[in-house]
């Protein structure tokens, strides 16, 4: 297998690209969505919150690909991903129509949850701008090729808002590999997205269909098994309420089914609770299988973001060069860190994320 090749930092204006879309997060703090009259507001969606991460966190230069409605909406969308820092010059605004009647900004009501309380999402989402993002809208030659980029990042939530998204996924990957940016992909499977659009059959051929424009495919072993079809052992665990055994065979699988991949991510979760979740993760690349070190009992305040946390600290970890257990460590202590603070997005340094790579605690800093 050859292993991943990442063009230096030099000869790239961007180190990594991210397609996706970008939503309000609503947020009601310890309250209800049904009977709340306070929310607090964010940005989040999966593919932007890894390019977030790689740039609030670990210092990298990052641009994402998306849609906006040109309203106050759209321009409060526009001014939390600019207090992110990722670049927003790639951004395609779409005109408003007046009442969202065409296209409109996407909203998303999350709560928390708590003890047996399961956090809980409601989207609306419906006519966004990015689902209506056609092939040709966006010049990836002038990204890719022109200004550079050492990585690009998609996933499964975007490719599965619109049937013109996945066109647009498959242009922007082929348009990555042609100039030699390594391709990363986080599966992402959400029923609701896929409920009234073939669910998981049509999810699975969409992102089979994609699966080998990819070199580093993330994702939990349900979700190989249902967007990918690899078979998935039904024992598994670690005697830590940990999946790695489980995860290990539908990476092995999934390698050989598409021999263009280059390594397979996951993070492994055994939630206990809404807020005491075992947490670890993996990765399979170059012909080995290397585990970061569990996290048992982990308190989480807010889990959304967890996957995004590890997806950007693990890219971080190839982007540096570093070897594949450390990539693997970063990702797994920047997913835990993401998920003690509000918002679907990392507020986290890279000095917290290197003290918990190091085996640090909570004992205070000053």
């Amino acid at each position: 297998m050859t292993p991943l090749q990442v063009k230096p930092a030099g000869s790239c204006k961007w180190d990594c690209v991210s397609l996706g879309e970008i939503m309000i997060r609503l947020d009601p703090g310890d309250e209800r969505i049904r009977t709340t009259r306070h929310f607090r507001v964010w940005e989040g969606g999966g593919e932007y919150n890894v390019a977030r991460g790689l740039r609030r966190c670990f210092g990298m230069r990052t641009t994402v690909v998306t849609g906006i409605v040109d309203n106050e909406v759209g321009r409060l969308l526009e001014d939390l991903m600019l207090q992110g820092g990722v670049d927003a010059s790639h951004v395609k605004w779409f005109p408003f129509d007046g009442v969202g009647r065409r296209v409109r900004n996407p909203l998303n009501f999350t709560e928390r949850g708590f003890g047996i309380r399961a956090a809980k999402g409601c989207s609306d989402r419906g006519h966004s701008a990015t689902s209506q993002l056609q092939p040709g809208d966006v010049d990836w030659a002038a990204i890719f090729e022109k200004e550079g980029a050492r990585w690009f990042h998609c996933g499964g939530i975007f490719a599965a808002l619109s049937e013109t998204a996945p066109a647009v996924a498959r242009e922007a990957m082929q348009a990555a590999r042609a100039a030699g940016a390594v391709v990363s992909y986080d599966l992402n499977y959400r029923p609701s997205l896929w409920q009234d659009a073939g669910g998981p059959a049509q999810a699975r051929k969409v992102n089979q269909a994609l699966a080998s424009y990819v070199d580093v495919m993330i994702g939990n072993a349900e979700h190989f098994r249902i967007c990918l079809g690899v078979e998935m052992d039904e024992t598994g665990g670690n005697g830590s309420g940990l999946d790695s055994p489980r995860f290990r065979k539908v990476a092995e699988q999934a390698m050989a089914r598409f021999p263009n991949l280059k390594a397979a991510a996951a993070t492994l979760r055994n939630e206990r609770s809404a807020t005491l979740n075992d947490w670890g993760a993996a990765l399979h690349y170059d012909g080995a299988f290397h585990e970061a070190a569990p996290r048992p009992a982990l308190e989480i305040l807010d889990r959304v973001g967890g996957g995004d946390g590890f997806a950007s600290g693990l890219i971080y970890g190839f982007l540096t060069g570093k070897p594949p257990q450390e990539c693997v460590e970063y990702g797994a202590a920047h997913g835990a860190l993401a998920m003690t603070t509000p918002g679907d997005t990392s507020t986290t340094t890279l000095d917290e994320v290197e003290r918990v790579v190091k085996g640090g605690g909570a004992r205070l800093i000053r």
